[in-house]
């Protein structure tokens, strides 16, 4: 993550009450790494985390009433980077990078959020059918928690 991202995320951290939302689907290889992620995040009266695999649009009135300060959405997404690249972008700054693997794209669903709303998305290497994780993905995912969770 670049300094001035990693600033951000660490200020949002500290001082906000925050929602992690793990999108993926676990079948789908590095696709399920925002679901890795959210289910290691410790949770804290000021960090909580929520699975909704592929479909968020189900979970719009969940996560309203949850209220946190600031939502990250968690997914995997093709930035034409290397594999496990991070990016923390404010929704309004994606494009639709969002992996297709969706029924709605994150940035669409993210019109239905009361609150502060980012992307913190990871650059996948394989989308295909399987559970295994890449490498380099895994790697980053881990950093990532380990970050979140100090």
């Amino acid at each position: 993550m670049r300094k001035d991202i990693n600033n951000k995320f660490n200020g949002i951290l500290k001082t906000k009450t925050t929602l992690f939302v793990g999108i993926g689907n676990a079948l789908k290889s590095d696709d399920g790494i925002g679901i890795y992620i959210c289910k290691n995040i410790r949770q804290t009266n000021k960090i909580k985390t929520l699975i909704v695999e592929s479909g968020i649009e189900k979970f719009v009135g969940k996560i309203n009433s949850i209220a946190p300060e600031v939502l990250i959405l968690v997914d995997c997404t093709d930035f034409n980077k290397d594999p496990g690249f991070i990016d923390f972008l404010p929704i309004e700054q994606i494009q639709d990078f969002t992996v297709n693997t969706h029924t709605i794209s994150v940035k669409r669903i993210s019109e239905f959020f009361k609150m502060e709303t980012y992307l913190l998305g990871v650059q996948p290497k394989n989308v295909k059918f399987g559970e295994e994780f890449s490498e380099k993905v895994l790697v980053a995912a881990d950093k990532l928690i380990k970050k979140i969770n100090a």
